[in-house]
């Protein structure tokens, strides 16, 4: 059967950004209500005013702030009475080296990615509860299956958030609550375009980075036949699980990709050059602020 969203409250963290707010803008012209989580308020403000439909609502939150989120899913419960379905979607990701970074700089991002999500999760349990279809889906990534190198933490945070969510799906699915996730392969969205031209992992743009439209359809799939994980690209996923069957034999693996991502990379700062989305100053490559 296919997902009703007709009046369905849907809570999706990182909600102004380039998932988020694509799902987002699907979910309310199906008629969902939705309540998006997100530190910037004026891109908060500005996707809300985009959506079809009433009865949406915003939080500008610091997901570090674990007195904030008390307070958010208070509003939500205030507001609505209910959560029908939960998108822990928020995360973030440098280019920075393990062994170069400060030790505050990797806390925050495991916070962001791991702990947030899970803090979130917790919270949130007693408003699923009291839907009569609950739903929880994370935004995971092929990076929680196969180790990023460039970006070690991002790895570590989405290894971590994949098993929590294996094992939860596991036992929340006696408990009334449907629970997966999604892996999403590189996706062309902001914080893509900033790690593409900060230096990224090159093994992510093997192949051209995949549309939000993608991952979004991935939700719909999982929402109208709820299952634990769901992989836009399949043909990725299989990729990466078959190369993790041997981790010892990465370092032979590795240069096999690297050259075909490095091409991949080139080709992807020339596309976000023709769309006017970087530019190369003095050999340079940057972000055009908007």
């Amino acid at each position: 059967m296919k997902f009703n969203y007709a009046g369905k409250v849907i809570v999706i963290t990182g909600g102004a950004g380039g998932i988020g707010s694509h799902l987002a803008r699907e979910f309310a012209s199906r008629g969902a209500q939705l309540v998006l989580l997100d530190l910037n308020k004026n891109r908060l403000e500005n996707v809300i005013a985009q959506l079809a439909g009433t009865g949406h609502h915003y939080i500008a939150i610091d997901l570090t702030d674990r007195s904030a989120i008390a307070k958010a899913i208070k509003e939500i419960g205030d507001k609505y009475g209910r959560i029908d379905v939960l998108i822990p979607n928020a995360a973030i990701t440098t280019t920075d080296r393990f062994d170069e970074r400060s030790i505050e700089s990797i806390e925050y991002e495991l916070d962001i990615n791991l702990r947030s999500p899970l803090v979130i999760i917790r919270s949130c349990i007693d408003l699923l509860k009291k839907s009569a279809d609950a739903r929880l889906i994370t935004t995971v990534s092929l990076g929680g299956i196969f180790p990023l190198g460039e970006t070690p933490l991002y790895t570590i945070s989405k290894f971590g958030l994949r098993g929590a969510m294996l094992s939860m799906s596991l036992d929340f699915a006696a408990k009334g609550i449907k629970a997966g996730s999604i892996m999403p392969s590189a996706t062309d969205t902001p914080m893509l375009q900033r790690e593409a031209v900060e230096g990224g992992n090159s093994l992510q743009f093997m192949d051209p980075p995949q549309k939000t439209e993608d991952v979004v359809k991935a939700f719909i799939k999982m929402l109208d036949k709820p299952r634990f994980e769901v992989y836009p690209k399949p043909s990725e996923s299989w990729l990466v699980r078959i190369a993790m069957l041997f981790p010892s034999a990465l370092p032979k693996l590795m240069p096999l990709f690297v050259g075909k991502g490095d091409r991949g990379h080139k080709r992807y700062l020339k596309e976000l050059e023709l769309r006017r989305i970087a530019r190369q100053v003095n050999g340079v490559w940057e972000i055009i602020e908007s």
